[in-house]
């Protein structure tokens, strides 16, 4: 059965689908959609949502498999042709709800060990919406009786319409190689440019915390707790994925590779009954 939590105040509709992996199926001003938006009962997939929350970690563990403490953990591959684990488990399962109102939802998703993921954990999403802003916490507890890597993020899309230009300030940036997995860090100021040509996808990090994008109709703030930020958009798609993340891509095989710490790609180890949280907001406006 098709479940959705909508959220309204002012000219701001958010609509959740807790049972679509707690997906946010869109996000409209008045009758504009500020993210890639689905009205709930005709999404399908997380997949197509306008943002889905990413836990355990984000973006992707390299060739499904998770090496951590010793041991060799093979994980699910999540898209049929790709070779990885991507974008952690939340989206993927049903959430519960909690508590919702006309303007706040909180729900909650508990994980036991599998296939997707080896170690229990239970997390959390609030919503809380305002006349111009949406405010989001995502907070994850290490359930298992050993210490556990752990990430977390969002996934957003946002319409890229005519005229949209991305700013922000970083001060790093990770190349990819052809596997969509990290090679190297350089350094990069972050984004100042226009959208229509820009193809990106790449994870920035000494991110400030704060996203501008900017077209005719309306002036997009993303702001975050996290200091790191995947971008993606090439110039055929008409949305532009601005993902504020804990981590780097691929972090825990990073580490085991190349000797980098977790504190070095942003990755947190939590020990049995610790927790972390993020925050993310979505503030717009006119164009004025």
């Amino acid at each position: 059965m098709t479940t959705s939590l909508p959220l309204t105040c002012g000219k701001l509709r958010c609509e959740i689908r807790p049972d679509l992996g707690g997906c946010i199926a869109g996000l409209w001003w008045g009758d504009l959609p500020v993210l890639r938006s689905t009205e709930p009962r005709a999404l399908v997939s997380a997949r197509l949502a306008g943002s889905f929350a990413l836990v355990p970690f984000s973006n992707r563990v390299g060739q499904a498999t998770l090496k951590w403490a010793g041991t060799s953990h093979p994980l699910v591959q999540t898209q049929a042709g790709e070779p990885h684990a991507i974008h952690g488990v939340g989206w993927l399962r049903p959430w519960e709800v909690l508590d919702d109102s006309d303007q706040f939802a909180l729900l909650s998703y508990r994980h036991k060990p599998d296939a997707a993921w080896p170690f229990a954990f239970d997390a959390s999403q609030a919503f809380r919406l305002s006349d111009r802003e949406l405010e989001m916490t995502l907070s994850i507890t290490n359930q298992s009786a050993a210490p556990a890597p752990a990430g977390l993020g969002w996934h957003p899309y946002f319409v890229k319409r005519g005229g949209s230009h991305i700013t922000f300030q970083a001060s790093g940036r990770w190349e990819m190689g052809e596997d969509k997995l990290p090679t190297r860090r350089e350094h990069s100021s972050g984004l100042d440019v226009d959208c229509a040509g820009l193809d990106v996808d790449h994870c920035f990090d000494g991110w400030r915390g704060v996203v501008h994008l900017r077209d005719a109709v309306l002036h997009t703030r993303v702001s975050s707790s996290l200091e790191r930020l995947v971008v993606y958009t090439q110039p055929a798609r008409d949305s532009v994925a601005i993902e504020p993340v804990s981590h780097v891509n691929d972090a825990v095989n990073l580490m085991a590779r190349h000797g980098f710490t977790a504190q070095e790609l942003g990755l947190r180890v939590l020990q049995p009954g610790e927790s972390m949280s993020a925050e993310m907001s979505i503030r717009v406006e006119a164009a004025g």
